[in-house]
């Protein structure tokens, strides 16, 4: 018998990216990419929210469905993406990044391609001790001073 906690195990690690849209510009580009990783097995979208912030302030939910405003990119395929992981307070702190009109994205992702990894490690009694990522901002810089070295 297959139990909740059988099933965590055998979860992949879970990222987050918080995305902002200056001037609220946000045309829907990316999203075809987003769907391309779910349908490839890549990801495994956990919640999917995105928001405004107001002139005031305040920041505020936007309905996927309105997201882009054109008519001609339909985001209900992600309509209900939530599993309640992102809460109000999660977005109040996100929300604090932003500028007064500007809006961001907050994706909660499992990486489901390492799951069967992590998975193994688990069960060998193995701990994750540190995690990140390296901007790639950095590695770029590392890389000209190193090409500049040589």
């Amino acid at each position: 018998m297959t139990t909740d906690h059988d099933k965590l195990d055998e979860l992949g690690p879970i990222d987050y990216l918080v995305v902002e849209f200056p001037g609220s510009h946000l045309t829907g580009e990316g999203m075809p990419l987003l769907i391309d990783l779910v349908e490839r097995g890549i990801i495994r979208i956990l919640d999917l929210t995105f928001f405004t912030k107001l002139e005031d302030g305040t920041v505020e939910g936007i309905a996927l469905a309105d997201v882009n405003g054109d008519g001609e990119l339909d985001l209900t395929l992600f309509e209900g993406v939530s599993t309640g992981l992102i809460g109000d307070d999660d977005m109040a702190e996100a929300g604090s990044l932003l500028q007064p009109g500007d809006s961001a994205a907050v994706l909660l992702y499992e990486n489901t391609w390492a799951a069967p990894l992590a998975a193994a490690l688990r069960r060998a009694d193995a701990r994750m001790i540190a995690s990140g990522r390296v901007p790639v901002q950095d590695v770029i810089e590392a890389l000209d001073a190193l090409e500049s070295a040589a």
